[in-house]
Order: structure tokens, then sequence, then C-alpha cells
């Protein structure tokens, strides 16, 4: 059995009960970082638990070890850094091969940076779109968001705070000054939560002094 395992996003109390349970059982734990991961099952009183790093660099040749020891019955839980496993993180890979061994796969929810921003941003939650990280190159990025241009709904994207006020020029070119909300540090001490359009946010560094971690971008496209 693989379980697939939400953590939190920034405060280390966001772990459900039964994730906790089910991270005292498994055989072993599979982490995009060790380090951070082992923090947490510290804090949490879960400690001599077998983990291995599992992340974009090293996932593809884990997965074959990984899978022969599933196979062998053994039960695995897969971490990511912060929210769920394979949200613009590792471990798609590791799942279609799971389905395709026919060993069970089965998800404990918990905390998503996408979901809590679209909960803070006071924008339609109701029809909306998750982008990941935008392509680096100029014109795969306008030609991403430029996608959706005209259609009703809410685009919730990661941006890192260095490029962020290149990606509001952006989306003030392609959309216009459209509802937005940064959000950032989300259930820390300096959660930080910035509305307004494009043009209000466009010098949001001015002021922020040295960037603290990516943004969760939230814009409402208004279909006009």
């Amino acid at each position: 059995m693989l379980y697939l395992i939400a953590t939190p996003i920034g405060n280390r109390e966001d772990i459900t009960l039964r994730a906790l349970r089910v991270l005292k059982e498994v055989d072993f734990v599979l982490a995009e970082d060790t380090r951070k991961t082992g923090q947490l099952l510290k804090y949490h009183g879960i400690e001599k638990k077998p983990f291995y790093s599992f992340h974009e660099h090293n996932e593809r040749r884990r997965i074959d070890a990984v899978i022969h020891e599933l196979r062998k019955g053994k039960t695995a839980a897969l971490l990511t850094n912060a929210g769920c496993p394979l949200i613009s993180d590792p471990g798609y890979g590791l799942v279609c091969e799971c389905i395709a061994y026919q060993i069970p796969v089965t998800a404990v929810p918990g905390p998503s940076a996408v979901l809590n921003a679209l909960m803070l941003s006071g924008l339609p939650c109701d029809r909306f779109i998750f982008l990941g990280f935008l392509p680096r190159k100029p014109g795969a990025r306008a030609k991403t968001l430029e996608a959706f241009t005209g259609t009703p709904m809410t685009l919730v994207l990661f941006e890192s705070p260095y490029r962020i006020e290149k990606l509001l020029g952006e989306i003030q070119r392609i959309f216009g000054e459209v509802r937005c909300a940064l959000v950032r540090e989300m259930t820390k001490v300096h959660e930080e939560v910035i509305r307004g359009t494009p043009a209000q946010l466009k010098n949001i560094n001015d002021n922020a002094g040295k960037p603290r971690g990516e943004y969760t971008v939230v814009i409402e496209i208004n279909g006009k």
C-alpha cells in the first residue's frame, strides 16, 4: 500500500490525526526533503522511522526499488515538503507504476496551498483552474495565460517573489485590470494576503524588504 500524505504548508500543527497514525504504522517514508520531513516527524514524536529521499532529481531511479518493496507487502508514505504530493511535486510516476502493478494507493488529505489561497483571496471559488508554475520563457508564459482570455473563472498559480512584478505586468496586458490576490507565508506568523488589480500591485516589492517565500497567485478572469 502506498499512502499519499498531505503535510503542513507552514504551521506544523496542521496535520490530521489519521496522517500521524499512518506515519507511525508504515514501514518506510519517501520524502522530498529528508531533513524537513525528519523535523516534522520529530516534532510529532515519530522517530526512528526509515525514510528515503524522493525528489524530482532521483524519482525515476527510485521507483523500481520502491515498487519492489511494495510488491513484497510493505507499506510506504509519500510526503512532499509542504502540501499535497503530486501537486507541482514528485510522485506521479510512482502512482502510475503502483496502478500498473495493482498496488493499492490511497490519499490522506490535508493542507493545500491552492485551496487555502482560494479561501483567503476573496475571489470566486466555484470554478477555478490550477496552473502550477508558469513556463520561464516569456512567449510560453503569455501563451499559457492567453488560453484563458474570455473565460469566466479563477486562475491559481505559483510564482517566485523575484518574478512576481513581471507576472503582474503580463496579467495586466492580457486580462486588463482584473482582481488579484497575492498570498504567501500561509499559516505562518507572517501570513500575508495582498488584494488589488495588477496596477495596484505592480510595485509589490518596493516595500517588501527581503522576499519571503513564493507567492500563490489568484486571478479572477471576468470573461469580457
